[in-house]
């Protein structure tokens, strides 16, 4: 069995094992990191040998820890990446080159659709009757989208959203209310198959599918790195954050909403936990909370995002795609029943 774990980060951490009899036979770890002493990576290869393939991630990093020497130093890695690796390997994970990658970046459509549209794709990927594709969203509205489970009157003050034209829809993952003012937001969705996580945590797997759009923005001269659990964000503040849904098909749902440019006073009329963060660590303005990337770039929303495709391009060997009228229709018919409807928008009122 082969297992390839690229340390959000850091290094790519390699394992290659058989199983005999249920328990790991002939265990060897391999990468691009730093470690010494040289006599730690027998230590690494004998705490793993012979111990179950049925164990989980926590076990297989525990006993990489207490075999390392009191004086062993990882660089770009650690015994919990190991562990990644090895149950990847275990379940068969697939990586990034596997798979003919799509880039999508179609017509603006409204907030509703673009929900109902990743669980469209999302379903597609998972069915197998699509490729995982990266899509970039586009929008010509504003609007707030609560998490699936989130309360609609904790979250949003409709007063204030339908005072500055905000309106509120809710998504299909968890997570918190992400405000999307047109034209200073940047959101992407991922599609991919729940192989290409296998093995991961959803916290592995938070960091493991951003990876890309951190080393986008690093490119641009932002100090991007990722904060678990779902934070992108900077020494200068908070960028963006990440949610996800696995779907029972083996589809994978990530989506990331980044700020451009922020009004942070307006986010405290439109969201009510705006003011209870703020007022948690004493910030008197919002704007200081959410740092946005033009900021931090001075470049324009659509130079950032040709940067973000050319580096998930170059990265993955993604090509450029489009979705099909039938994936639209089918989008349209879940905003109708589903999306567009008040049961959902209420189903946590």
């Amino acid at each position: 069995m082969h297992g390839e774990y690229k340390v959000p980060g850091g290094k790519l951490v390699v394992v290659d094992f058989e199983v005999v009899d249920g328990a790991i036979s002939g265990f060897r770890l391999a990468g691009d990191f730093f470690l010494e002493p040289d006599e730690a990576l027998d230590a690494v290869n004998a705490a793993i040998e012979g111990m179950s393939a049925n164990a989980d991630a926590a076990a297989y990093a525990a006993a990489v820890k207490q075999a390392l020497p009191a004086d062993a130093v990882l660089l770009g890695f650690s015994a919990e990446g190991v562990a990644v690796a090895i149950r990847r390997a275990l379940s068969a994970a697939t990586t990034w080159r596997d798979y003919d990658w799509q880039i999508v970046h179609d017509k603006a459509v409204s907030p509703a659709m673009h929900l109902a549209l990743d669980e469209v794709l999302a379903t597609e990927v998972g069915d197998g009757a699509r490729g995982p594709l990266l899509r970039i969203w586009e929008w010509d509205e504003s609007a707030v989208v609560i998490g699936s489970f989130q309360s609609l009157k904790n979250e949003v003050d409709p007063e204030g959203a339908a005072a500055h034209g905000y309106q509120v829809v809710r998504r299909i993952s968890g997570g918190g209310a992400m405000m999307m003012e047109k034209g200073a937001i940047i959101t992407y969705s991922l599609y991919v198959p729940a192989s290409l996580v296998g093995g991961m945590s959803f916290a592995d797997s938070y960091a493991f599918l951003d990876a890309w759009v951190l080393q986008a923005l690093q490119s641009l001269g932002i100090e991007a790195s990722y904060q678990p659990l779902n934070d992108i964000t900077s020494p200068k503040g908070k960028i963006g954050g990440a949610a996800q849904k696995r779907l029972g098909n083996g589809g994978v749902l990530h989506h990331v909403t980044m700020s451009y440019d922020m009004d942070g006073d307006v986010m405290t009329q439109v969201l009510r936990i705006g003011r209870e963060k703020i007022s948690d660590k004493g910030i008197a303005s919002a704007a200081k909370r959410v740092d946005p990337l033009r900021s931090q770039t001075g470049l324009s929303r659509a130079e950032i995002i040709e940067r973000m495709k050319e580096t998930f391009a170059g990265l993955y060997g993604a090509t450029p795609g489009a979705l099909t009228e039938a994936e639209y229709a089918a989008a349209e018919e879940l905003v109708a029943s589903k999306f567009g409807t008040e049961a959902w928008l209420n189903r946590v009122p």
